[in-house]
């Protein structure tokens, strides 16, 4: 008989701040000791990692599932598209003959090259969104902070992966975790890759929600354009409400902007 499954509860909360590399340097030390010994912590650890695996698994296999279903969609637009000009082809062709159905072809081509074209949802949340400027020079200059420094170098010449892997080699302790999960969202969030914007969530997440934080409304209203960004409407919607009643918030302005124009869609 199989042995039932460890209950994850008791060490849900640890083991989150275990992978997200939120524990110091002494707790993650004890941490690793205690799954060398402690059973139960073992098998819970186990567990938690083939669960995220599978999220992994399964959000990536929706994701390239719906961009499957969109481009048969196109496709068959596309197709219906081309039958309805053929059929006007031939009918002009046995009305006019083939001089008047040249003309017609014509004037249907340049239609098609010169009607509007509705803005793509990418364009619309390019259009309004507004990227973190990243930390100062004069900041980085005061803090002497190298490798902080050369990550804001990479992200401001848009080179992101760089970004992210320097930021991922500085400690928490040397910037404080707010800051580092923050930008480890933004890196993310910038990449503008599917996988990268559903990955990017759990970091705005959590910065959004660090108590006494002063990027957590920053990271509030990039959460709600990841979210956006990644076709989770409602949720965009709500969160960038809280961001548009939040005098505080940088981001007011932009997230009034967003709702008020009737871009975000369902």
């Amino acid at each position: 008989m199989p042995l039932p499954a460890p209950d994850l509860r008791p060490y849900l909360e640890e083991l989150e701040r275990f992978a997200d590399g939120q524990l110091s340097a002494a707790e993650q030390e004890a941490f690793e000791s205690r799954l060398e010994t402690d059973p139960a912590l073992y098998q819970a650890y186990q567990q938690y990692e083939q669960l995220t695996a599978d999220l992994r698994w399964v959000a990536g296999h929706e994701t390239l599932y719906q961009r499957l279903l969109a481009l048969d969609q196109r496709l068959d637009q596309r197709q219906l598209a081309l039958s309805r000009v053929r059929r006007r082809q031939r009918q002009q062709q046995q009305r006019w003959g083939m001089g008047v159905a040249a003309a017609l072809l014509a004037l249907l081509a340049l239609w098609l090259l010169w009607r509007p074209v509705a803005p793509s949802a990418a364009t619309e949340w390019a259009r309004y969104y507004e990227p973190e400027a990243g930390l100062p020079d004069s900041v980085l200059r005061d803090n002497q902070r190298p490798l902080l420094a050369e990550a804001m170098r990479y992200y401001r010449e848009g080179q992101y992966q760089p970004a992210l892997q320097t930021l991922s080699r500085i400690p928490a302790t040397a910037i404080g975790q707010d800051t580092l999960t923050y930008y480890h969202g933004i890196f993310l969030l910038s990449q503008d890759g599917p996988e990268q914007i559903q990955a990017a969530q759990p970091f705005l997440r959590r910065a959004a929600t660090q108590p006494g934080s002063p990027l957590a409304g920053r990271a509030r209203y990039h959460l709600g354009m990841a979210y956006w960004r990644n076709q989770q409407t409602s949720a965009a919607r709500n969160t960038l409400r809280a961001v548009s009643n939040d005098v505080k918030n940088p981001y007011q302005q932009a997230a009034r902007r967003v709702l008020r124009s009737g871009a975000m869609k369902d």
